[in-house]
């Protein structure tokens, strides 16, 4: 076996898909090849970070519970004289379930038509929870966060210290929401990590008061001052609430 049956069998191998006696020489190969061992020990954290990620999610139990059940029914359908069909047969409920698989995930991915700019601060929330995407600037003083966004962008957004309220700052970044750089002052609440996304009102599109969901994270938007406020995490509806009650209070 050669480096490049290992790159086309890697897949196959990190799935349990391969028989036993193709799994050993695999194995034996990449004892004493460190180039493919170190591309399966890759292909390995990348799936394990991905099944970590906030972007993954778990297939619907009614759609695992209809593959079960078409792979049952493939499975009674054949007898001997179809045997050479064998494969038609179990592949095409599987194509049938593979469609319904992509027009889940469709649904669930897909812009909402109702809110494209909550969508976008979410997928912005998101990515910022990625190893190493949260925080330029990482400082539980406003006097050093604050300032930190001068010279890099074209307004100063306001930073406040709520840590003796129970939202203690840590730290700040750029982002881009609706085309243009905005403020992205970093919070935390216990474990749980709140986005409040900044930018002036009337520069990118700047939402009414609202309070949304969306795969799991709450948003509340609203403008106050000549700025576009929009918060969002997946700390409790009660604590966000609290969070922009108190950004929100005069002085």
């Amino acid at each position: 076996m050669v480096c490049r049956d290992i790159s086309e069998l890697i897949h196959g191998y990190l799935d349990g898909e391969l028989d036993l006696s193709r799994s050993l020489e695999i194995e034996h190969h990449m004892e004493g090849c460190p180039t493919c061992s170190r591309a399966y020990a890759e292909q390995k954290s990348l799936r394990s970070a991905i099944a970590r990620s906030p972007l993954y999610r778990e297939a619907p139990s009614e759609l695992r519970r209809r593959v079960r059940t078409e792979l049952r029914r493939a499975a009674r359908s054949e007898s001997p004289s179809r045997l050479r069909w064998g494969w038609r047969v179990l592949w095409a409920p599987l194509g049938v379930t593979a469609l319904a698989l992509l027009a889940v995930l469709a649904i669930m991915t897909r812009p909402s038509a109702e809110s494209p700019l909550t969508d976008e601060i979410v997928s912005a929330h998101i990515r910022s929870l990625m190893p190493g995407h949260l925080i330029d600037i990482p400082s539980s003083d406003r006097h050093t966060v604050k300032p930190w966004f001068n010279g890099r962008l074209d307004f100063s957004p306001p930073v406040q210290d709520l840590a003796d309220r129970g939202f203690p700052l840590i730290g700040g970044r750029l982002d881009y929401v609706s085309g243009r750089p905005v403020a992205a002052v970093v919070y935390q609440r216990r474990q749980h990590v709140i986005n409040l996304f900044i930018w002036p009102a009337g520069g990118a599109a700047s939402p009414s008061e609202e309070t949304l969901s969306r795969q799991g994270y709450h948003v509340v938007s609203w403008s106050q001052v000549g700025m576009t406020y929009c918060a969002v995490s997946d700390v409790s509806p009660a604590d966000l609430d609290e969070f922009v009650r108190l950004l929100r209070a005069p002085g």
